[in-house]
C-alpha cells in the first residue's frame, strides 16, 4: 500500500545502504593502513646497522633507517586518518538508520490508519446492506 510517506521511505532506505557501503569501505581502508604499518614496521626490524665497514656505509644504513621511520610516520597518520574516517561512518550510518527506522513507522502507521478506516467503511457498508434487506423483508411481510 503506498502512503505519503513511501517515497521517503525508499529515499532513506537508499541512503543508509550507501552509508552502509561507506563504513565497509572505510573498514577496508582501515585495515589497509593497518596493514601497511606493520609491514613497515617489520622492514624497520630488517634493517640492522653495519657492524663494520666504512663511514658511508654507516651514512647509508642510517639514511634507509630514517627513511622508514618517516614511513612508518606516514602510516600511523594515515591510520589515524582511516579511524577517524570510520567513526564518521558509523555516526553517518547510525543517523542514516534512525531516519530510515523513524520514516517506516510513520509508514506504517498511516498503513493502519488507512487500514482502520477501510475496515470502519467496509462495516459501514455491511449495515447499509443489512439494514436494507431488513426493510425488504418487513416491506414483503406487510403485503
Amino acid at each position: 500500500m503506498k502512503t505519503r510517506y513511501s517515497s521517503l521511505v525508499t529515499v532513506k532506505k537508499s541512503s543508509m545502504e550507501s552509508s552502509e557501503n561507506a563504513l565497509k569501505q572505510a573498514n577496508l581502508d582501515y585495515s589497509n593502513a593497518q596493514s601497511a604499518l606493520e609491514q613497515s614496521y617489520e622492514l624497520l626490524n630488517e634493517v640492522s646497522p653495519p657492524g663494520s665497514g666504512s663511514v658511508a656505509d654507516m651514512l647509508a644504513s642510517r639514511t634507509l633507517m630514517s627513511s622508514q621511520r618517516g614511513v612508518i610516520q606516514h602510516n600511523q597518520e594515515w591510520m589515524r586518518f582511516a579511524k577517524e574516517q570510520v567513526e564518521l561512518a558509523q555516526k553517518k550510518l547510525k543517523s542514516d538508520m534512525i531516519e530510515y527506522e523513524k520514516f517506516k513507522y510513520l509508514e506504517l502507521e498511516e498503513i493502519k490508519k488507512a487500514l482502520k478506516a477501510q475496515k470502519l467503511q467496509e462495516a459501514k457498508d455491511l449495515d447499509e446492506v443489512a439494514l436494507m434487506t431488513h426493510s425488504k423483508m418487513n416491506l414483503r411481510r406487510k403485503d
